[in-house]
């Protein structure tokens, strides 16, 4: 690992004898999902977006494996194809990363194992907008490690696009999209169903999606609807308890439905939301026997937000207000309910004729009648359109979920004694742009107190949810990415995270963080229709070891028409990344997509 570190600073202390004859302006990508969409270069958290066209060319299956393949972003997959994934930002936890789409919440109350239970498959997204640092003063409560923001796809073109795929192990993949209507009136509707026998005994899986959207477009404004509906019935071999409960089963359902607006008045600028979510997990222990064991647990959050943002000489202001009622009913952690409610400032000062950026914030919150205050700050300095320094400061909290608190069975107990964990999060960096080159670099320290974690006395002692007192981490990571030929690109990135967090108990989670992480990819184009695209990846657990594992796809495009092969795992390694769920090895997949123009 020695040897990548030195030569990604070689790169990146490289980067101004490449940029010398590139000079131009930084593309500016529109964030979403805070107050209002906001320039790339305007933000000043370490933030990644991830493309149409290379969500197009990943030789990813489902989103949590698209992501997998970015710094700092740690996937711990249970089996493939999305079935489960537990999502964490340099060396959080799956509760401290919140996931949105289209700006919507999507964080489940129960337990953030279903936080990615959406209501769609890959083909759908647009871009994927990742937040790396705490941004608490913004987007409130569970905002410990950062932010994804999931952007689907809007078009007011007609056309219809088909996927079919299908590979080793039974799988298959059948999804259908149309995006209709106008310039002022767009609208998305997609349909998808997967399923497989599964790479070993009890991983067979089937999963079905729903989705629609649409967006009218108003006077200096706009009115957003989605609606979605997900289904994912699996074989949940060791995925819980112990390696050795093999028969586990578990059935999961997802529907959320919000509707947006957005209008704009001279300086005053409004962003409001209503939405709804509602999960359902019904879990066996045993597949074959379901009255042995059998927990069902139905969850909904009903929230609205209110944000607005206004432009004076001062600066630009911005407040916001979010309230949302939780309901469980769960024949294993009985009926629950809890009110939380945020209030969000934050200001945004312009010095040295707009060189220098610095934004001070602050979240206050309410929950069970206990009060938390949770300031922030960050700044950015452009010394000219391709370079830029930025750093922040912020205090974050994550409530304790459901699950946490309440869940009982012979080997979990929960805690209803729980108090919610806080971190302080700094974070200093330095961005360069250009048409061809984009390179970053930052170190980062969080300071966490009372730590959400589940401990063991011994091997045979069931978990038991825990506050553990304080937890260190800091960590940097660094990233290049190169335009070297018109039919040639690659990708480095490299993280590294020291944990310092000591316990005499047995860790269920904190200590299955990263160590080191690098990823590598090559694009090319070749022959005029097709191109390839290959993935390397290296991690080093704390306590899981080391692996390596190599992803290609290969595509052939003639007009409307995609053909691709991909495999996952080329190499066949053997590998776990949670829990010690053995991870599937090389796995093949064929499959198309097509473009039906209806006008």
């Amino acid at each position: 690992m020695k040897r990548i570190i030195t030569a990604l600073s070689i790169v990146v202390l490289s980067i101004n004898g490449f940029a010398q004859n590139q000079e131009k302006e930084i593309d500016e990508v529109n964030l979403q999902g805070r107050f209002l969409s906001i320039p790339y270069n305007d933000v000043n958290e370490n933030v990644t977006v991830i493309t149409k066209q290379q969500i197009q060319n990943s030789p990813a299956t489902s989103i949590d494996e698209l992501l997998q393949f970015h710094s700092g972003l740690d996937i711990k997959r249970r089996g493939s194809n999305g079935v489960q994934s537990d999502i964490t930002i340099r060396g959080s936890s799956f509760e401290q990363v919140l996931i949105l789409v289209n700006g919507i919440r999507m964080n489940d109350s129960q337990t953030g194992h279903n936080t990615f239970n959406l209501p769609f498959d890959i083909s759908a997204v647009e871009r994927v907008e990742i937040m790396k640092g705490s941004s608490a003063k913004l987007y409130g409560q569970n905002v410990y490690a950062g932010v994804i923001n999931i952007v689907t796809k809007s078009s007011s073109e007609e056309q219809v696009t088909i996927k079919a795929q299908g590979g080793d192990f039974k799988t298959y993949d059948l999804s259908a999209s149309a995006t209709f209507g106008s310039e002022k009136f767009t609208n998305l509707f997609t349909i998808s169903n997967g399923a497989s026998d599964g790479y070993r005994f009890n991983t067979d899986y089937q999963i079905r999606n729903f989705f629609y959207q649409n967006k009218l477009k108003l006077n200096d404004g706009s009115l957003s609807l989605q609606a979605g509906f997900s289904e994912k019935k699996f074989g949940a071999n060791g995925f819980y308890a112990s390696p050795t409960a093999i028969n586990q089963y578990e059935e999961t359902q997802a529907s959320v439905v919000s509707l947006q607006y957005q209008q704009r008045f001279d300086k005053l600028s409004v962003n409001s939301s209503v939405y709804w979510r509602r999960g359902q997990d019904m879990y066996l222990f045993i597949r074959q026997n379901p009255s042995y064991y059998r927990n069902m647990h139905i969850g909904n959050n009903v929230g609205g937000t209110v944000n607005a943002t206004y432009e004076s000489s001062l600066g630009t202001t911005g407040i916001g207000v979010d309230y949302r009622k939780e309901f469980l009913v769960s024949s294993n952690l009985g009926d629950r309910e809890r009110d939380v409610t945020q209030v969000f400032f934050d200001h945004q000062f312009k010095f040295f004729n707009q060189k220098l950026e610095v934004n001070p914030g602050a979240s206050w919150a309410n929950y069970s009648g206990q009060n938390f205050f949770y300031p922030g700050m960050d700044f950015g300095f452009i010394f000219n359109p391709n370079h830029k320094v930025f750093g922040a400061v912020s205090k974050g909290f994550r409530i304790p979920t459901f699950t946490d608190l309440y869940y009982v069975s012979p080997a979990e107990i929960g805690n209803p004694n729980l108090v919610p964990e806080s971190a302080i999060s700094s974070e200093l960096g330095y961005r360069f742009q250009n048409e061809k080159i984009l390179a970053k670099v930052s170190g980062f320290i969080r300071n966490t107190n009372n730590g959400i974690d589940w401990l063991k006395e011994t091997p045979e002692s069931p978990w038991k949810a825990e506050n553990v007192g304080k937890i260190h981490l800091k960590g940097f990571e660094t990233e290049f990415k190169h335009q070297l030929l018109s039919f040639l690109n690659y990708r480095l990135g490299y993280t590294y995270l020291d944990n310092q967090y000591k316990n005499e108990e047995l860790s269920r989670y904190a200590l299955q963080n990263l160590r080191h992480q690098f990823v590598a990819q090559v694009d090319v184009k070749f022959l005029k229709y097709f191109s390839n695209q290959l993935i390397y990846k290296y991690s080093e657990r704390v306590n899981l070891g080391s692996y390596n594992v190599l992803d290609e796809q290969i595509n052939f495009r003639y007009k409307d028409l995609n053909f691709y092969v991909l495999i996952n795992n080329l190499t066949n390694t053997k590998y776990v990344e949670t829990n010690l769920v053995p991870m599937p090895g090389r796995w093949f997949h064929v499959g198309f997509t097509y473009q039906i123009k209806m006008n």
